[in-house]
C-alpha cells in the first residue's frame, strides 16, 4: 500500500492531499482541540478544518519516530523511523499528525479481504503488506500478470478510496523489489530475463534480508550493487559471511528465490511498547508509568482476544536513558489472555530489574502461543478472559510500578 497509514489519514482529511504530512508520535492535546470547533460548540466534521489550523512539524517537542509520510514530504528526506525532531529540521512546514492503529487496521481487512476475493492465495506480510500467487488464479498470466494486477489496483481503490503498488515477477524476491519501482499506484514486471538490466543495478541493501549492518560490511569489502555480489565467488561470500548466509546471498543477487507464498502462519508472541515523549523514573514518574504499564497489559490481551491465542511466557522490555536494554520473563504454568494475570506476571518480571536509571521505552510481551481452540481440545482449562483489570495499588506506596 501506497504511504498506507498517511494515506488513511488523507481519507479524514482530503484537504492535506498534495501537501507535506508526516504521520508519528503520540496523540497530543493540539491533536484534540484540532477536531473540536474553537468557539467549544463541540465536534467538528474533520473535512471541513482549515489547512492553516493543524498542528506543523516544527512545533513538535518529544521523541516520536515517524510511522510513514506522504511523499510531498519524503521530497525532503523524510522517511518512516526516523526522529520527528530530526525531521523537523529537514521539513519544518511538514503537517503532523498521530497514528489511528484502529483505522489502519480496519482499511488493512478491508484491502486485503478484497485481494483474496480475486487471488485467495495470499501471504500476509503485516499491516500494508502482502505477498499474492497469480500461478492459478484465471487470466493470471496475462500480460505477465499486469491485467489482474490492475484488477487488484483497481478494486483496492473502488472499496478504500486507497492506492497501491504491486510488482509481478517468477518468485517473492524479485517481486518485493519489482514493487518499489513505480510508487505511487504503480505496476512493475520483472521477468527471468530483467535481471542484469533491472535488478543488478541495485543496492544490496534493496535486498528483503540485507540490513543495515550487512550492508555496512558488503560495502566495505567493496560490494555495493545487487551485481557486484553476483559477481562474487560463493566461497568468498562463505568465507566473509558464514556458509549459509554467504550461500544465501548468492543465490539471492541470482534471482533466486523458492519460498512459497504461505497463506496461514501462527505467531509466536504478540506485544506492545511504547517510548515516552520523555525520561520517566521509577519513582518520581510512578503513577504515570503505572497507567503506562496497565494499559500496555490491557492491549495485549486485547490483541490476544481479538485473534484467539493464549500464550505461557509474559515479558517485559526496558530501555533507559543510556540506550542500553533490560528484558525479563516468567513462564506460567498454564497459558492465558487474561489482562489481569498479564499485568500481575509483568509486574513480578519488573522486580528482577534495576530501576535507579531514568526510563525512556516500556513494552509487554506475550509469548509461547497456542490457538484458544486447540487449547481447549486439549482438555486445558484456561485463565479466565476479562479486562477488568484489578484497581492499581496506591502508586506512593506500592513497589515498583
Amino acid at each position: 500500500m501506497d504511504a498506507f497509514f498517511a494515506s488513511v489519514e488523507l481519507l479524514r482529511y482530503p484537504q492535506l492531499k498534495g501537501l507535506p504530512v508526516v504521520i508519528g508520535g503520540g496523540r497530543r492535546r493540539a491533536d484534540d482541540l484540532l477536531l473540536q470547533n474553537p468557539d467549544g460548540t463541540g465536534p467538528r466534521e474533520p473535512r471541513f478544518i482549515p489547512v492553516a489550523e493543524f498542528p506543523l512539524l516544527k512545533d513538535y517537542v518529544g521523541r516520536g519516530v515517524i510511522t510513514t509520510a506522504t511523499y510531498a514530504a519524503r521530497q525532503f528526506g523524510v522517511g518512516s523511523a526516523m526522529g520527528m525532531m530530526k525531521a523537523a529540521r529537514l521539513c519544518p512546514q511538514a503537517i503532523v499528525l498521530p497514528v489511528d492503529f484502529d483505522e489502519v487496521r480496519r482499511y488493512s481487512r478491508l484491502f486485503k479481504h478484497t485481494i483474496t476475493e480475486i487471488a485467495p492465495v495470499m501471504q500476509d506480510r503485516g499491516v500494508d503488506e502482502v505477498y499474492i500467487d497469480f500461478t492459478d488464479v484465471p487470466g493470471g498470466q496475462r500480460e505477465g500478470g499486469r491485467v489482474l494486477a490492475r484488477l487488484i489496483q483497481k478494486s483496492i481503490f473502488e472499496k478504500t478510496g486507497l492506492t497501491c503498488s504491486i510488482g509481478v515477477a517468477p518468485n517473492r524476491l524479485l517481486a518485493k523489489m519489482a514493487s518499489e519501482f513505480n510508487k505511487p499506484n504503480g505496476i512493475s514486471i520483472v521477468y527471468a530475463e530483467d535481471l542484469q538490466s533491472k535488478i543488478w543495478p541495485l543496492n544490496v541493501r534493496k535486498i528483503n534480508g540485507i540490513g543495515p549492518k550487512a550492508g555496512e560490511k558488503l560495502a566495505a569489502l567493496g560490494v555495493h550493487t545487487i551485481g557486484d555480489l553476483a559477481a562474487q565467488d560463493p566461497q568468498w561470500l562463505m568465507g566473509h559471511f558464514g556458509q549459509s548466509t554467504g550461500a544465501w546471498m548468492h543465490r539471492v543477487a541470482w534471482g533466486q528465490d523458492d519460498s512459497p507464498v504461505v497463506t496461514e502462519s501462527e505467531p509466536v508472541s504478540m506485544s506492545r511498547e511504547t517510548t515516552f515523549e520523555r525520561d520517566l523514573h521509577a519513582v518520581r514518574d510512578r503513577a504515570e508509568l503505572s497507567r503506562i504499564f496497565t494499559d500496555l497489559c490491557q492491549r495485549v490481551a486485547e490483541d490476544l482476544q481479538r485473534k484467539g491465542y493464549v500464550g505461557k511466557t509474559i515479558g517485559i522490555k526496558l530501555r533507559y536513558d543510556d540506550f542500553k536494554t533490560a528484558t525479563r520473563d516468567h513462564t506460567l504454568p498454564t497459558p492465558t489472555q487474561d489482562a489481569a494475570t498479564i499485568r500481575h506476571t509483568a509486574g513480578l518480571c519488573l522486580k528482577r530489574v534495576p530501576l535507579e536509571r531514568r526510563l525512556r521505552l516500556l513494552g509487554v510481551r506475550v509469548g509461547a502461543l497456542v490457538r484458544l481452540s486447540d487449547h481447549l481440545l486439549l482438555g486445558d482449562v484456561p485463565v479466565s478472559t476479562t479486562n477488568r483489570l484489578p484497581r492499581q495499588p496506591d502508586p506512593h506506596t506500592a513497589p515498583l510500578f
